[in-house]
């Protein structure tokens, strides 16, 4: 039995595989002609770590240098030695590029346009060899506008990946491009080619209740999501709040209703920003919040709309104190305003501003700091195995400098100065992802955004855990006895005492 693989990478595409039974999910990858990092093929060296986001597999055979237990246990793998026993979905650290493929093109019939209110439209295409395409439900892709010279535009699938045709929304502005082909020059039968799937805005494998937020066409990688739910057997509750200026802009309301009876334990609401809409609910998004939707933290928010929106569902939960387990977002910016659009109040995020021809920003947020604090500790103890042993004499004295100066920002159990302990702490840690040479694991270290985290959390004159100061001392003196061991108990330690630091200060700011 074969499964489908999907291969995420850096730069947003995604290619999607066939692995057969007893394959590993690098020949297969091979076998696509995707050269995804590989040397050693033995599960000896690591080149090939990945991180899986959903699915199950055996990870096969492989040494502790390569993939250690903790690594392991968070979620990396290695490619060249597991097998999928379901789909999966796998994070590649290389772009599309180093791997010599790129986001693949389909070529679609335009099959049927429908103007489902006054400000959008629906248009649907038959995908010629439908059965090449393969997304995940929430990505997009790129649509080449007809007659535009080869000018695209950005549109979330609004049906899911299991569907023959294909469907999107499309919010009608003056002047958008593709608004002005859908409504003036589209016909049934226009031939329109696109590529992708893009972006890493997608469902994840539920493990908790779900907060689904849609702005305007928003709404469309959220009824991708929904689809796919309905042949899932999920027992968690998912609530979708979808959010409009107006009356008009409502559409797909019966869709919606459909999902609640296809999808156990789903309900939604609708918001109007009109202060004189007919709709019960009315104002922003956040005002809606009800504490059965939120779970005291324990759940997964997807939510699509424009940047006000974003940012302002960011700020409620800030001001609420609440940090979800996982917040998936994708913000779309308008590449043409129109002028009779309102422009967002920067305080707070309207139920939706309109947005038509889109450009995407995705990214996620996830629990608390303690998962980025375990994430680094993880790929630090894995980079301890590469350098171990390997580093020149005034590297060492170099690594041991940092220390010192990280040291120097504190006073016993206080920061002298949290900022500049953040800094000469993030150019501790980031030395030996330098010193391996390895890009890769280099850039997995700075998705972590950990400097920035903890820059929002220390303050001055706050309690540190006197021990932080002693570990990277300690770390330092593991390298210079050439002693692993020691050095993987000392950032073993050295985590505990960082989040014992962040939890303290989490703490008093929320006070």
């Amino acid at each position: 039995m074969s499964h489908q693989v999907a291969l995420a990478f850096e730069d947003g595409i995604t290619r999607f595989i066939k692995v057969g039974a007893n394959e590993t999910v690098a020949d297969a990858s091979y076998k696509a002609r995707i050269n995804i990092p590989l040397d050693c093929r033995d599960g000896a060296c690591g080149t090939c770590k990945a991180f899986c986001e959903s699915g199950k597999y055996d990870g096969g055979d492989y040494i502790e240098e390569a993939l250690t237990d903790d690594e392991a246990e968070a979620g990396y793998c290695l490619p060249c030695q597991m097998v999928p026993e379901s789909d999966l979905v796998l994070q590649i650290p290389t772009t599309s590029d180093v791997a010599k493929t790129s986001a693949a093109s389909f070529e679609s019939t335009l099959s049927e346009i429908r103007r489902i209110s006054e400000t959008t439209y629906a248009f649907s295409l038959e995908v010629d060899k439908r059965e090449d395409l393969s997304f995940l439900p929430g990505q997009y892709v790129n649509i080449e506008v007809p007659g535009s010279g080869g000018q695209t535009r950005s549109y979330s699938f609004s049906s899911g990946p299991e569907v023959d045709i294909v469907s999107f929304l499309i919010r009608i502005t003056d002047g958008g491009l593709m608004s002005t082909y859908m409504r003036d020059t589209a016909q049934v039968g226009d031939r329109i080619t696109f590529t992708g799937p893009m972006g890493s805005f997608f469902l994840r494998e539920p493990k908790r209740q779900s907060l689904l937020l849609a702005g305007g066409t928003g709404l469309a990688p959220l009824l991708a999501i929904l689809e796919k739910l309905a042949g899932m057997d999920n027992p968690h509750p998912v609530h979708l709040i979808y959010g409009v200026n107006t009356d008009i802009d409502l559409v797909e309301l019966d869709v919606l209703q459909d999902y609640t009876q296809r999808i156990a334990g789903f309900s939604f609401d609708t918001v109007v920003g009109d202060p004189d809409s007919a709709s019960q609910k009315k104002g922003y998004v956040t005002n809606h919040f009800e504490p059965q939707h939120l779970a005291e933290g324990d759940v997964d928010i997807y939510l699509c709309g424009p940047p006000p929106m974003v940012e302002g569902v960011r700020r409620h939960l800030e001001a609420e104190g609440l940090k979800p387990q996982n917040f998936y977002y994708e913000k779309f910016a308008l590449a043409v305003v129109p002028d009779a659009e309102p422009a967002a109040p920067a305080a707070e995020a309207p139920a939706a501003q309109a947005a038509a021809d889109q450009g995407y920003e995705i990214g996620e947020e996830h629990a608390s700091f303690e998962a980025q604090f375990d994430a680094r500790m993880a790929l630090e103890l894995a980079v301890v195995e590469l350098t171990m042993g390997k580093l020149a004499e005034g590297q060492l004295g170099e690594f041991k400098v940092l220390a010192e100066l990280a040291g120097k920002t504190l006073d016993g159990e206080k920061f002298i100065n949290a900022e500049e302990f953040t800094v000469t702490n993030d150019a501790f840690h980031e030395f030996l992802f330098k010193a391996v040479g390895n890009e890769h694991l280099l850039q997995a270290y700075r998705r972590l955004d950990v400097p920035a985290l903890m820059a929002a959390v220390l303050r001055q004159e706050h309690w540190i855990d006197g021990a932080v100061d002693a570990d990277h001392l300690g770390i330092v003196a593991a390298f210079e006895k050439q002693d692993i061991a020691a050095a993987r108990a000392a950032i073993t330690a050295h985590n505990q005492h960082a989040k014992a630091t962040m939890a303290a200060a989490s703490k008093a700011a929320a006070q």
